[in-house]
């Protein structure tokens, strides 16, 4: 993200916005599958399906179409939380360039990051619910199948099946998700454009190679939350009444005793094919926009 002259905060916000939602209309495919390998590795240990198998699957079956489930609760979790996230950081950027006369630590970038995510993961954890649970439901036993419409189908219906703060279930480990994604994404993509241009300049394609770098940063730091945060939010309730898994600990910890610690990073290929095409999307947006709407004044 460019250090421009005068920005403007509502610029931020929808900047940031417009880029995560022209990011998943690309890559929604790619984390329905991903969601498909975290469900169908709950539990089982050695080898797994691999996400080719699972997409040529559910075309076969289902069509093309199925790969883009969810996709109206997609857009509207960017428009909350990536919204929220890519436009706090970028004013906390911003601010912490004007009282360090343009030159931000990386400590300070990693805790801009931090705040950036954890806060808009509140935002956008009801819209996060119910894609989960859009791209899953046919994953359940037709019984508990709950056959949403659409988002906001499945919004009322969570409210009113199951009460209003509800809508932050699974919002623990998704805090931890965004904190640490954004850690791994927003923080590294800035310090390496940074040091890249101190070194080379400011080369052609200096920005796909510092997305890369914040997308494989972003990847390790973040996919065990992701996993479980898909488990927590899909869960229904067994047949005794009570739910497979009581909190993020609990539902962290059987992963981990039942899969084994590598249960964790269950679809990382996927998750990396995922993340790496959002983050380039993503931040190239915004670094085209903020170019265009917050250039400096002369």
């Amino acid at each position: 993200m460019s250090n421009q002259q005068k920005p403007s905060i509502l610029k931020n916000f929808a900047i940031g916005g417009t880029a995560g939602m022209a990011a998943t209309c690309c890559v929604q495919p790619i984390d329905f599958v991903k969601v498909q390998l975290q469900i169908r590795g709950e539990g089982a240990k050695g080898t797994r399906v691999g996400p080719l198998s699972v997409a040529k699957e559910t075309i076969s079956k289902y069509g093309f179409k199925r790969l883009y489930t969810g996709l109206d609760s997609a857009i509207l979790r960017q428009a909350t939380y990536t919204t929220a996230r890519m436009g706090i950081y970028k004013t906390l950027m911003d601010w912490g360039n004007q009282i360090n006369q343009g030159v931000i630590p990386l400590w300070q970038k990693g805790a801009f990051s931090l705040t950036a995510g954890g806060l808009a993961s509140l935002v956008g954890t009801p819209a996060d619910l119910a894609l989960i649970r859009m791209q899953s439901d046919h994953t359940l036993p037709e019984a508990q199948r709950r056959n949403y419409k659409g988002v906001m189908d499945a919004l009322t219906r969570i409210i009113k099946e199951e009460g209003a703060l509800n809508l932050w279930r699974g919002a623990t480990p998704t805090v931890y998700r965004a904190m640490s994604i954004n850690l791994g994404m927003l923080a590294p993509y800035d310090q390496a454009k940074e040091m890249l241009t101190k070194q080379f300049g400011d080369f052609n394609g200096i920005r796909p190679v510092c997305s890369f770098i914040a997308a494989f940063f972003a990847c390790v730091f973040s996919l065990p939350f992701d996993n479980v945060k898909t488990k927590f939010q899909r869960m229904a309730k067994l047949d005794d009444g009570t739910y497979p898994y009581k909190n993020f600990a609990d539902c962290f910890k059987k992963t981990t005793v039942n899969e084994g610690f590598m249960g964790l990073y269950v679809g990382f290929g996927t998750y990396v094919i995922r993340i790496a095409p959002h983050a380039i999307i993503t931040l190239l947006v915004v670094d085209f926009l903020n170019s265009v709407f917050n250039k400096p004044s002369k």
